[in-house]
């Protein structure tokens, strides 16, 4: 498995490596959702076996643009020169499913965060208000980057999204916040993020 050059701007970036093409911890990698779908939401073929998450290749991205206005049916965002973002949907707006929604209906996130340690049982509460505070942030200007689920785990915490910029964030913000140690598993085949922090 190739390991991405660059998959991040972050200061972040020199500690990011590919867990599963090392061969260590095969545990950490664990497999898409199965079975997954031929003909995925929007209508794009698959590429082999692969899943991708930008939009080009990601299954959550129609394969046309949509038209304009559209507003999603779930969260009420609004598709709107080029892009979604929040605001108002004029009355005669379409309705679809947004990327987003169509994989928190899917259960199919993008990103997975785990959280761990004796100082994350410690200090929980205090840490998942940061996480939430964390999507806020990123949420306001970016629709499609959310959190999927917050989850109680053997090893501590696991945080779903439904983009890879989330779950880097989310990552990146405790590991600025509380130190530790943090390592990231970029899957360049199917575009899926998993972080792990831990203290």
């Amino acid at each position: 498995m190739a390991v991405p050059i660059n998959p991040s701007s972050s200061p972040m970036t020199e500690k990011i490596k590919s867990v599963c093409g090392s061969g260590r911890k095969n545990s950490f990698c664990r497999l898409s959702p199965s079975p997954s779908p031929l003909t995925p939401p929007g209508g794009i073929a698959r590429h082999g076996a692969a899943i991708y998450d930008d939009p080009k290749h990601d299954p959550y991205q129609v394969k046309h643009k949509y038209a304009e206005p559209t507003v999603c049916k779930d969260c009420g965002a609004v598709f709107h020169r080029g892009r979604w973002q929040w605001g108002d949907a004029p009355a005669n707006a379409q309705q679809a499913l947004c990327p987003a929604c169509h994989r928190i209906r899917d259960r199919y996130p993008a990103g997975y965060v785990t959280l761990q340690g004796p100082y994350l049982k410690q200090h929980r509460d205090e840490i998942t208000h940061m996480v939430r505070n964390s999507e806020g942030k990123e949420k306001t200007g970016h629709p499609l980057e959310r959190i999927m689920a917050i989850e109680d785990t053997d090893a501590g915490i696991l945080v779903t999204t439904t983009g890879t910029h989330m779950a880097r964030d989310i990552a990146e913000r405790v590991h600025e916040a509380y130190k530790g140690e943090v390592e990231f598993h970029y899957n360049k085949e199917d575009q899926l993020l998993r972080a792990t922090w831990t203290r």
